[in-house]
């Protein structure tokens, strides 16, 4: 019955509205291509965003929970919370840049080395495919940056971080080891130094492209905004 779609997708939309903007540049932004993009971000812009886009989320992070514990099932000393009971994670700039991970695995099986991050994500099959095909640098630069990040500021750069993929298609399951790239590490921090400067200067960092059909620029949830920003009209 539509009736049933339709007010569930009013209530997931009305909760989402009503829920508090983060107030920091989250590490998982810092890969993207585009500096606008996440500056605008960063700025707390409002996009639309589907109810079918909130459930696909909250699916994601339901099946990333069922993972940790098939992880702590097969013997893994994982940990997602810290002494305190909080979320393991990292804040830095008087809380201007912060990161929140799914875990760190303390102890297992000796074919890994530890303590090590974790970092849990579901793709659909084609996405996951192409990450077991090619590897999360060269498919997710975005998910590439966040672990370098975690494993900077958690102090866990000794160890590479355990990347694991659940195909939502299939359940399949994709695994991969990422070692510590200082470099890397040290190239996305220096980008969040600029965006947090350059939005408190209110100055406009570069977009992508100047090309308006530039088919990223044209698939952004912030185009209207960056578009308005510019002085353009569609």
């Amino acid at each position: 019955m539509q009736q049933i779609n339709d007010l569930l997708d009013a209530k997931l939309l009305e909760q989402h509205k009503s829920q508090e903007k983060r107030d920091y540049l989250g590490a998982s932004m810092l890969g993207d291509e585009c500096t606008r993009k996440i500056q605008l971000q960063y700025m707390k812009h409002e996009v639309d965003v589907s109810a079918q886009t909130l459930r696909t989320f909250a699916i994601g992070h339901c099946l990333e929970d069922l993972i940790a514990d098939w992880m702590i099932l097969a013997g893994f000393d994982l940990r997602t919370r810290n002494e305190n009971g909080e979320q393991f994670g990292f804040s830095i700039a008087e809380g201007k840049l912060k990161g929140h991970v799914d875990g760190v695995i303390y102890g297992g099986p000796d074919f890994l080395k530890y303590p090590c991050l974790l970092e849990i994500k579901t793709m659909n099959n084609k996405s996951w495919t192409d990450t077991a095909k090619r590897g999360v640098l060269v498919t997710k630069p975005l998910y590439f940056a966040q672990v370098q990040l975690y494993m900077a500021y958690l102090g866990l750069d000794e160890n590479p971080c355990l990347f694991t993929a659940l195909n939502k298609d299939t359940s399949e399951l994709y695994h991969e080891l990422i070692p510590f790239d200082a470099e890397a590490a040290q190239r996305y921090s220096d980008r969040a130094v600029q965006i947090i400067k350059a939005t408190e200067n209110n100055e406009l960092l570069p977009c992508v492209s100047n090309d308006l059909n530039f088919y990223k620029c044209k698939m952004c949830a912030y185009r209207q905004v960056c578009l308005k920003q510019r002085g353009i009209r569609e």
